[in-house]
Order: structure tokens, then sequence, then C-alpha cells
């Protein structure tokens, strides 16, 4: 726990068997209560691994996708009644020593939600950041704190920490599945009015870190672009979207906490 509040570390897995013993080992777990993994039917030997370590673990039996799988690490962080939920993805691409930092941003009462930034240390090329990719988030990010009327460094990294007001607030449900679900979440945290904060990141890139490739690269920038567009449409009250009812789906309803 951090300053009385009950922490829990999900990890939305997929092909994970080389790098989730080291993620898992390097979690502040003097602070953390609960770890989550929800391995999106991997065809390697994640969850094996994930149980001998002793992890919660939840198998999709087939691949959902990234947002989907993110969907179940929430509604799982949440009946088992975290107050606090740090992302934290197991291909080792982030370091886990700064999820107490991370949740000691929240659990101040300063932030609802806080990014783990790859870029406000200047290091995300150093750390292996492809060219193409570094470009690609310079100019995402650009375009959507204009069009979104904040500044964040960067809205792409996978590493995440969450209040659970959020958590319940959001309307996560109408997301996407696939990866744009991502920046679907934190536009729908600023038009819903939630905090957020960063604090700098080293990123790791190497083979064994997930990464997803040029095609899917494109499609996601495109989805970005999609959600800003949405965001400015609902904004300006032109066009209604369901990411953005505050009587949209929501994760879960009245849920029952277990101990």
């Amino acid at each position: 726990m951090i300053l009385g509040k009950k922490l829990i570390v999900v990890m939305p897995a997929y092909n994970a068997e080389k790098t989730l013993r080291q993620t898992y080992e390097e979690l502040p777990h003097e602070y953390v209560d609960d770890v989550i993994l929800v391995d999106d039917a991997s065809r390697d030997t994640t969850a094996k691994i994930a149980g001998k370590l002793g992890v919660r673990t939840i198998i999709h039996t087939e691949n959902m996708g990234y947002g989907a799988n993110q969907k179940t690490c929430y509604r799982e962080a949440l009946k088992l009644g975290a107050d606090i939920v740090v992302m934290v993805h197991p291909d080792y691409q982030y370091s886990p020593r700064l999820v107490t930092a991370m949740a000691s941003m929240i659990a101040s009462g300063h932030y609802d939600i806080v990014l783990g930034s790859r870029v406000l240390g200047g290091d995300a090329l150093k750390g292996g950041m492809p060219l193409y990719k570094y470009i690609s988030n310079r100019f995402l990010t650009l375009v959507e704190n204009l069009m979104l009327g904040i500044k964040l460094s960067e809205y792409h990294t996978g590493y995440r920490a969450f209040t659970r007001e959020v958590l319940e607030t959001l309307p996560l449900e109408e997301n996407s599945d696939d990866f744009v679900f991502d920046n679907e979440m934190l536009a729908q945290a600023i038009y819903f009015g939630f905090k957020i904060g960063e604090l700098s990141c080293p990123t790791r890139y190497f083979e064994d870190a997930s990464s997803i490739n040029f095609s899917r690269s494109l499609k996601y920038g495109f989805g970005v672009l999609a959600t800003s567009l949405k965001y400015g449409l609902q904004r300006l009250k032109i066009k209604k979207f369901s990411i953005f009812d505050s009587k949209g789906k929501r994760l879960i309803t009245n849920a029952k906490f277990q101990a």
C-alpha cells in the first residue's frame, strides 16, 4: 500500500516469456498489494511462467487485442478493490522500479493519471526508439496538444497509473479493442476533467521488447488523429461520440470487492 491506498499492478501480456520474470522481480513488492497478468492467447509459455511466479493470471482463449486486454486488466483490478492501478508492460521496455514514484504521485492527490514519458528525459532515441517512431510520436503529440487543449510530452507511452475513480468513470467499454485504446482513454480523461501528470521514464528497445510493425503503427496514427477530431467535434457540440458519453458503458458496476 501507499499512503493507505491499495496498489495493484496490471500486466497486459502477449508472448512475454523472455522478459516477464525480470519485469516482475524488479517491481517494488513492498508496496504492491497484488499483480494481475492478462495473457492475450500467447503462443509461448507466458502464462506458465506467471503461474510459477505466483502472479494472479487470467488467460484469453483467443487473441482479443491490446485494448481488450487492458479492459480485462482494469476490470479485475477494480474487483480486487484497487485504489491505484499501474499498468506495466511485461516486456521490460519500461522500468518497473518507477511504479512507486508513479503511484505516489497518484496517492498525493495531485493527479488522477500519471504517465511514464519516454520523451521528457530526452533519451528516447538513445534507448533505441526507431527514428520513424520518434518523429511520428512528436508529430502526433503536437497535433493532440493543439486539438485537446493541454500540453503533454507524449500521449503514446504504455506506462500508466490511474486512480480507481478514473477507471470507474470513463466509458472504457466504448473504446477500441486495438492499440488506439490507449489514446482514446487519454482523450476521455481530458474530456472528463481528470488531472494528468508525467514523469521521465527511460525506455529500452531490444529484440524481445514488444513493438508494433510499420503498418500497425500507421493504422494507430490515423486512429489517433481520428480520436482528436472526435474530441474537437464533441467539444464544439457538432457531433456526439459514445467514447465521450457520460452514460456510455463502463467496465463494471456495483463491484463486489474481494479481500
